[in-house]
């Protein structure tokens, strides 16, 4: 049996792409492997949202061609960069842009001739790589919001929701197969439904839908974009357990200024009034958000009144990083760009700041009882998820003791003994 093996790059939406397209080679009886050297095919699943990311690529897309197998190059650099891509690695057997995943197999049977070329990537068919208890499910693609800073509108596109009844039945599919939480993902999730024509839902009425769905012990919502984010999604965060009180809201920056040129909706009178809504209405909610510092025109003075933002806020979990100047988006063309140096001087700074925020919630957890699902070990402790941390690098983790054997994916109850900057440790009550 010929075999496969992918490269997954970027973000977790990139992760769920991967995912369909192992269940495309799955369906062309292709066994999946992790090792490169065992591989008749390597796929790299590439990201090209900010500079960093796109040497990322480029970097392992040098690595696997070292292995002289067939290379499959996909995923977001390959869409904004193909003619480009083609003409510096031609060592690629085949570039397939994200527009093309329709004729997936199509460009796959020019190194295999025994693929039907009439299948493509398809939502129905997906291999799960996250574990057999938790999953992603994407709702969407695309971003309408047009951020100055941003290329994710030039790779991806306009904003398309996928149709409800086949959001449901992949959800059910998911259940069926003990999956007991799904983390439910699009660039925007709360603009979801905005374009359906029929069956006409919103992202209020999509977690109504789900939560139907007994199976899912935890619904977790990321990327709410903070203007859309209303008072009916609150108040049912509020009142279904199931929902987790978790709140992942991008906010970029404090500075009226900044948010302007940013083509960012919402103030920072707004922002203020939103979070204090939320811990009102939630008491126990989890506050996420990410920030961007060195931005065109930032100055020393805006940096200052970002870490107090911050401070006043405080934010459970913050990520933060560094303005990418990216062609063809319009901050390329800004006056006032900022030095590199000064970039990362700043973000330093500021993460100095959040460090001491994490540091005081962190311990107000100290003699909670949390619930939640084993997600792994790590040496004499086992990592657990509860509502407090989601399932990527930007929370912090939860060490747990325990004097009984614990099975990936058990739900269990634990008590939470001490607070670290970033991490919380705890056991098993």
């Amino acid at each position: 049996m010929k075999k496969v093996g992918i490269v997954s790059l970027g973000c977790h939406k990139n992760l769920v792409d991967s995912e369909n397209i192992l269940g495309l080679f799955d369906r062309n009886e292709y066994e999946i492997t992790n090792d490169p050297r065992d591989s008749d095919v390597i796929v790299v699943n590439t990201c090209g949202f900010i500079e960093s990311s796109k040497k990322e690529s480029i970097e392992n897309i040098l690595d696997m061609l070292q292995y002289h197998k067939k290379v499959v190059v996909t995923g977001c650099l390959a869409e904004r960069y193909y003619h480009e891509l083609k003409k510096e690695i031609p060592e690629v057997d085949v570039y397939i842009p994200i527009r093309e995943y329709k004729n997936f197999n199509k460009y796959l049977s020019k190194i295999d001739k025994d693929i039907d070329p009439s299948l493509g990537v398809d939502d129905d068919y997906r291999i799960v790589s996250t574990g057999p208890f938790s999953a992603y499910l994407k709702i969407g693609e695309g971003c309408d919001n047009r951020c100055s800073y941003c290329a994710i509108p030039l790779i991806r596109g306009h904003f398309v929701s996928r149709p409800y009844n086949e959001i449901i039945a992949e959800a059910k599919d998911l259940a069926n197969s003990g999956i007991k939480e799904i983390i439910i993902l699009e660039q925007d999730t709360t603009k979801y439904g905005i374009d359906l024509k029929t069956n006409k839902k919103d992202i209020v009425g999509l977690l109504k839908g789900l939560l139907k769905i007994k199976e899912f012990d935890y619904i977790r919502l990321l990327y709410l974009y903070p203007d859309e984010i209303s008072d009916e999604l609150i108040d049912l965060i509020a009142k279904e357990e199931r929902l987790t009180p978790y709140f992942d809201v991008p906010i970029q920056h404090s500075e009226d200024h900044i948010l302007m040129d940013m083509h960012r909706r919402g103030d920072k009178e707004f922002l203020r009034n939103l979070f204090k809504k939320i811990r009102s209405k939630v008491p126990n909610a989890i506050i996420r958000t990410t920030v961007m510092v060195g931005f065109p025109g930032e100055t020393e003075e805006d940096v200052d009144n970002l870490i107090e933002f911050i401070k006043e806020v405080k934010f459970d979990h913050l990520g933060s990083f560094t303005y990418s100047r990216e062609e063809d988006t319009p901050s390329y063309d800004f006056p006032n760009q900022i030095e590199e140096s000064i970039k990362e001087e700043r973000r330093a700074r500021l993460m100095k700041a959040q460090q001491k925020v994490s540091y005081v919630l962190n311990k107000k957890h100290i003699g909670e009882e949390m619930e939640g699902l084993i997600i792994g070990k790590d040496k004499d402790d086992y990592l657990l998820r509860s509502y407090w941390n989601a399932p990527d690098d930007v929370d912090g983790k939860i060490y747990i003791k325990s004097d009984r054997k614990l099975a990936l994916g058990e739900k269990v109850k634990v008590k939470i003994t001490d607070a670290f900057v970033y991490d919380l440790m705890g056991e098993v009550i």
